[in-house]
């Protein structure tokens, strides 16, 4: 994530900030400039082009700071939601402003990399959307279908996800992390499937067509495979080609972006893979030494490691081939 400064008093801003702490400002995220911008008292921006935009009409509910084309409309961000808490829901709507933080901190990973997202409004076919469910009321199971990819709000809880992330053994478990996940389905049923990449895909991870179901009774029967750090990112990855796929989709972007902000940061050399020869060559020179010296700045602090994973060279071949998706690549 870029860092932003207030445009009125040059104050330094977090993506979420609706209102700058030191001059007082309102403020928008605009998705065109990628820039945080201030709103006048009427919640309103008027950018280069004389176009007037207006602040999302969910900024109460559920903190999104982005500005929508019309007033008293909803933002590009917040179309993509098809379904949320109902407004009788107390316990899911006080989870839903951070599912939905995750999903904007999403999109500007995926608009940063060059990824088009295109909605189910505009695609009904082949486009995306997010049902944000509340387990309270459903039984709730995270996934991606046909576009449509099911978030479950109980993750927003922190509580809960450290019991469910320690019952399932798992070394990272984030709502930005499901988001994503998830998202790495949606973009191989979209980018490769039917494509001419199906078959260097296949090679890397996997026959996606393998039964699903039986895969995953396999894996909680069985567990992975004893030589699964040597071929995988993570166990997950292990149980079927489509997640593994997920999973690496998913560290492309935790790489990309957190090497981004540690650049802005003054804490990596290079802002990105488009200064390295090869998305290996970037995981290699830039990413690995830098995870390694925020695991060791955690350890100092007496927490966990900030990435508990290893890199073995299968998992480079399959980061390349994610990274070689890319529009511009």
């Amino acid at each position: 994530m870029k860092s932003f400064r207030c445009r009125v008093c040059a104050n330094a801003l977090y993506f979420e900030n609706s209102v700058c702490l030191s001059c007082g400002t309102g403020l928008g995220y605009s998705r065109a400039e990628r820039e945080i911008v201030p709103v006048d008292g009427n919640g309103r921006y008027t950018d280069a082009a004389g176009l007037v935009w207006h602040v999302c009409r969910n900024l109460n509910l559920s903190g999104c700071t982005w500005l929508a084309r019309f007033e008293g409309g909803q933002c590009e961000a917040c179309d993509l939601t098809r379904v949320r808490p109902n407004d009788a829901d107390a316990k899911g709507l006080s989870q839903f402003p951070v599912a939905e933080r995750a999903k904007r901190w999403l999109l500007v990973d995926l608009d940063r990399l060059g990824f088009d997202v295109v909605g189910k409004a505009e695609d009904p076919e082949r486009g995306l959307c997010f049902d944000l469910l509340s387990s309270v009321a459903e039984d709730v199971t995270i996934g991606h279908a046909d576009g449509v990819i099911t978030i479950d709000l109980a993750e927003s809880d922190d509580a809960y996800r450290v019991r469910v992330q320690e019952q399932l053994g798992e070394p990272y478990r984030t709502m930005l992390g499901h988001f994503r996940h998830e998202v790495g389905h949606y973009m191989e049923w979209r980018l490769v499937e039917g494509t001419d990449r199906l078959a260097e895909a296949r090679r890397l991870f996997g026959d996606e067509t393998a039964d699903y179901q039986a895969e995953i009774d396999r894996h909680y029967s069985e567990g992975p495979p004893a030589d699964w750090p040597e071929r995988y990112i993570s166990t997950y990855a292990t149980m079927h080609p489509y997640e593994d796929f997920a999973e690496t989709w998913a560290h492309f972007l935790h790489m990309t972006d957190t090497v981004e902000t540690a650049h802005i940061y003054g804490l990596a050399r290079t802002a990105g893979p488009e200064d390295s020869p090869t998305f290996r060559a970037f995981v290699t020179d830039t990413w690995m030494p830098l995870s390694t010296a925020l695991n060791m700045v955690n350890r100092s602090m007496g927490k966990a490691d900030l990435y508990p994973f290893v890199i073995p060279d299968p998992v480079l071949d399959k980061l390349d081939f994610i990274a070689s998706l890319r529009p511009w690549s």
